[in-house]
């Protein structure tokens, strides 16, 4: 009796992910033969591609931003101190670093700051 237990328990689960996986979305077929096929939709992942470029975007403003406002002498003054410090600094300097991105939007928006 118990190996049925076991395996009706088993059955339970399986039909439990099913219904779990199910009540997030499905998508229906047909195959060749007409039967219809009845399948959970795949999760996305939670990050989208364009929250991503937003953010990249944004960051990329902020740090053309922090140029403008406080110089090129300064900020790099600034980002050597940051990579004399701890490895966080130091990655913090990396990410910093300046780009023609950033160097393009600090000469865009240093009119606007002076």
């Amino acid at each position: 009796m118990e190996p049925e237990r076991a395996q009706f328990a088993k059955r339970l689960r399986r039909l439990a992910r099913k219904h779990d996986a199910m009540s997030r979305g499905y998508e229906t077929r047909i195959r060749p033969d007409g039967l219809l096929i009845v399948r959970p939709r795949r999760r996305s992942s939670g990050i989208s591609l364009k929250s991503v470029i937003i953010f990249l975007a944004a960051f990329i403003l902020f740090k053309g931003l922090v140029l403008a406002e406080v110089g090129q002498g300064t900020y790099e003054n600034r980002l050597v101190a940051m990579q004399s410090g701890t490895w966080v600094e130091q990655a913090g300097a990396v990410v910093m670093q300046i780009d023609p991105a950033t160097r393009y939007v600090a000469g865009f928006l240093a009119p606007f700051l002076r």
